[in-house]
């Protein structure tokens, strides 16, 4: 119970009440925000790596077709 003041002790209390609760789930709402964010750079590194092998799927691709027309051309040079 709050002090006699000016002001309501019923309101002095429900405001006390309610820093207090603030304060407490302080600690849970940051742990939270920081899984959010690892778990954002997570999937991140994971799209950049998806995209990456795929660049150099396709590069491969080109370098394939163009060895295979090198080496059907040998026959053709003679």
């Amino acid at each position: 119970m709050a002090d006699n003041t000016p002001v309501n002790s019923q309101i002095t209390d429900a405001v006390t009440q309610n820093t207090v609760n603030v304060v407490g789930e302080a600690p849970a709402q940051a742990l939270a925000s920081l899984y959010q964010m690892a778990s954002h750079s997570a999937g991140l590194a994971l799209q950049n790596s998806v995209h990456s092998q795929q660049a150099l799927n396709q590069i491969s691709s080109a370098v394939i077709s163009k060895a295979v027309t090198m080496i059907m051309s040998i026959g053709e040079k003679s």
